[in-house]
């Protein structure tokens, strides 16, 4: 048994059996949409007949779109206003307990509007004296020092009583609609490719485009098409890697996330930077090669059973927030990972 003495006060023990609806709180990003499925698996399975709910912004809602382990996606916009009406509707659905994932400051005060008699965060949270169900760490509750993000977020729910031991991996459905829509979209002459995205949110976690346009190179010599995906507001990182490149590779930067989804789950192999779509394609149980910068490769790497490899230049002054390089002027880290490194790690897959 873990520890379950890890808390800064003791509330009242959540009655499970009087327990019908429970909502997730995940205001948060792409890959943190991802891997906070594992805590919605371990809810259902838990608590096969009650409303499981999770709170989404608006923009990556569409993600959980079919996904069978929650019941209701309630999402929230960046319109004025849009919170107040987001708390007074999830208020009215009278949770019996309610779950902060995030620990952000709009997070936790919406978690509070619920009204919900058990409300679970970790104790450092800011005000996270609006939890009455307050954990120390995750790191206190499995015994380890180095956490996953998805641990993190099972922890709190373990902490409760919720059994999350056997750790689900992350996991998202492909939906007819966005299998359609790419089986249409692809070339008829692709049918094994792997899937490449080479961008990334800070300079700090993009490998060199043309490194990417190398890896494009060794995969079809190895037999495997290149398909890239990227943003619309990244769309010249696509365009550098086309001109870069000495073999063709058929690019999108409009598709939709459950798109990218039925993409991934159709590649051979996802090769990329740290970031939300290679969650994405550890989710449908793609392959995967993670090439890895400022980020902490504890808390982000892929979680999923699918054989999977992270590949790095290691620092000192690693992980890092990542906004700017503060130590060398420029992102040695991920400037210095060697496109060998990354065709080994291929090979390996392969």
């Amino acid at each position: 048994m873990r520890r379950r003495d890890a808390a800064t006060n003791s509330p009242k023990p959540i009655d499970w059996a009087c327990v019908r609806r429970v909502l997730i709180v995940k205001l948060r990003s792409i890959g943190d949409t991802v891997l906070s499925t594992p805590s919605l698996i371990a809810l259902k399975r838990f608590l096969p007949d009650a409303e499981i709910d999770i709170l989404l912004e608006s923009w990556v809602a569409p993600l959980l779109d079919g996904f069978d382990a929650v019941d209701n996606v309630i999402s929230i916009g960046p319109e004025r206003g849009a919170k107040t009406a987001a708390g007074r509707y999830i208020r009215k659905r009278r949770y019996d307990v309610v779950f902060n994932l995030h620990g952000g400051t709009t997070a936790t005060f919406l978690t509070r509007a619920t009204g919900a008699p058990h409300r679970v965060g970790f104790a450092d949270y800011q005000y996270g004296s609006l939890h009455n169900h307050r954990l120390s760490s995750a790191s206190d509750y499995w015994q380890q020092e180095f956490t996953h993000s998805a641990e993190q977020q099972l922890a709190l729910l373990g902490f409760v009583g919720v059994p999350v031991e056997d750790r689900p991996k992350s996991r998202l459905v492909v939906t007819k609609e966005a299998n359609a829509a790419i089986n249409g979209r692809l070339p008829a002459d692709i049918s094994d490719f792997a899937l490449l995205h080479p961008a990334a949110a800070f300079a700090t976690k993009q490998w060199a485009t043309e490194n990417f346009a190398r890896t494009a190179e060794f995969l079809a010599s190895r037999g495997l098409r290149t398909v890239a995906v990227a943003a619309s507001h990244e769309s010249e990182v696509l365009k550098d890697l086309i001109a870069e490149s000495k073999v063709q590779i058929v690019t999108y930067d409009d598709l939709s996330l459950p798109e990218i989804t039925a993409l991934a789950s159709k590649a051979r192999l996802f090769v990329g930077n740290d970031s939300g779509i290679a969650h994405i394609a550890a989710a449908v149980g793609t392959p995967s090669v993670v090439v890895f910068g400022s980020s902490n490769r504890n808390h982000w790497r892929p979680w999923t059973d699918a054989p999977n490899e992270i590949v790095f230049h290691p620092l000192p002054c690693q992980p890092c927030p990542g906004y700017v390089c503060a130590e060398f002027g420029e992102p040695k880290c991920i400037l210095s990972v060697p496109v060998e490194s990354v065709l080994a790690a291929i090979k390996r897959l392969l």
